[in-house]
């Protein structure tokens, strides 16, 4: 295995309130991980830090970027540095562009990734290989019959799906999912697990995840991470996790 992502001593306070307090974990390339914890627990704030979104007051944040070179600190850097370096993040609020279709918001991703500058509104339809590469992450998440719909018109799932898409749209080392299944009934939740599922065994990109739904934390993670008061109290396999007697306490006995 190899570590794509990890903290070292990592703190952000608010104030007197410690909201991530002195977390250290390194997340391995082949694991499907998930974060978990009651609400406080710090998780929002954890992935703002290593997402850029906020800088931390202490510790640091290192990643292993696309192109599998060693490790880089990456603690402090704006968003839209960290993406280029390999971390992408997909919403639990869709981010997309709701005017657009499906295939012009991949466009867009493929545009960012390679850091060139263009009118949206034409969206470099003219560009061959941009539209190949476009495609080919469309049937990657299962969207070709709607890659020519206007994501205004899409189905809440299909907008997780072009959420998803989005993250992979700039080949990141690292994606983390907030919330992934949120607002979706039993079909879909069955359908977006499978989904990533694939993506993890289908690609070389890292999945994280934070999810309040335990079946699907159960059925998806390889590795649980547990944050409770800004602390992460418990790391191990589901079996080992679920086990946990401050787990039960912190979290099972708090918030399903």
């Amino acid at each position: 295995m190899t570590t794509v992502l990890e903290t070292d001593g990592l703190e952000r306070r608010f104030g007197k309130l410690l909201a991530v307090d002195d977390v250290t974990v390194s997340i391995d390339s082949d694991d499907v991980t998930s974060i978990i914890g009651p609400n406080g627990a710090g998780k929002t704030t954890f992935y703002n830090l290593l997402s850029g979104r906020l800088d931390p007051t202490g510790g640091t944040v290192r990643l292993r970027p696309t192109d599998g070179t060693d490790t880089v600190d990456i603690t402090g850097m704006e968003p839209f540095e960290i993406n280029r370096k390999g971390l992408s993040r997909a919403f639990q609020i869709n981010n997309i562009f709701e005017g657009l279709t499906v295939m012009d918001n991949m466009r867009i991703a493929r545009i960012s990734r390679d850091g060139r500058m263009r009118d949206i509104r034409t969206v470099a339809r003219d560009d061959e290989e941009l539209t190949e590469e476009a495609w080919e992450i469309i049937e990657m998440v299962g969207l070709e019959d709607v890659a020519e719909t206007e994501c205004a018109n899409l189905s809440h799932g299909d907008k997780r799906k072009v959420e998803i898409a989005l993250s992979l749209g700039t080949d990141p080392s690292v994606v983390l999912l907030d919330e992934p299944t949120a607002g979706m009934n039993a079909n879909e939740t069955e359908k977006m697990v499978d989904l990533i599922r694939e993506l993890n065994e289908q690609t070389d990109t890292t999945f994280v995840i934070t999810e309040h739904d335990m079946g699907v934390v159960l059925g998806i993670s390889d590795r649980i991470l547990v944050l409770d008061g800004g602390e992460l109290i418990a790391d191990g396999t589901p079996d080992e996790v679920m086990q946990d007697e401050q787990v039960r306490e912190a979290y099972l006995g708090g918030e399903a």
